[in-house]
C-alpha cells in the first residue's frame, strides 16, 4: 500500500472521497428542492383555505357560489405562482 498525502496509509482514495462528497451534496440539494416545493404547495393550500374561511356568503346558493368564485379568482393566481415556482425549482 502506498502512502497518500492524507497520511491514512492508503485507506482512502481522495477521488472516491471527493465523488462521495459531491454525491452527498447533490442529494442534499435535491432534498432541499423537494422540501421547498412541498412547502410552497402547502402554503398555496393554506392561503386558499384562509381566504375561503374569511367569507360569509349570503343569498341564494347561486349568489353564494358566485361569491366563492370571486374570492378564488383573487387568490388563485397567487397560489398558481407559488406552485409554478416550486415546480421550476424541481427541474
Amino acid at each position: 500500500m502506498s502512502e497518500n498525502p492524507f497520511g491514512f496509509g492508503g485507506m482512502f482514495d481522495p477521488d472516491d472521497l471527493n465523488n462521495a462528497m459531491r454525491q452527498f451534496a447533490e442529494q442534499a440539494q435535491e432534498s432541499q428542492s423537494v422540501a421547498f416545493a412541498d412547502n410552497a404547495i402547502h402554503l398555496a393550500v393554506q392561503m386558499t383555505t384562509a381566504a375561503i374561511g374569511q367569507l360569509t356568503p349570503t343569498g341564494t346558493p347561486e349568489e353564494q357560489a358566485a361569491q366563492l368564485r370571486a374570492a378564488i379568482t383573487v387568490i388563485y393566481p397567487e397560489c398558481v405562482a407559488l406552485v409554478r415556482e416550486a415546480r421550476q425549482g424541481l427541474k
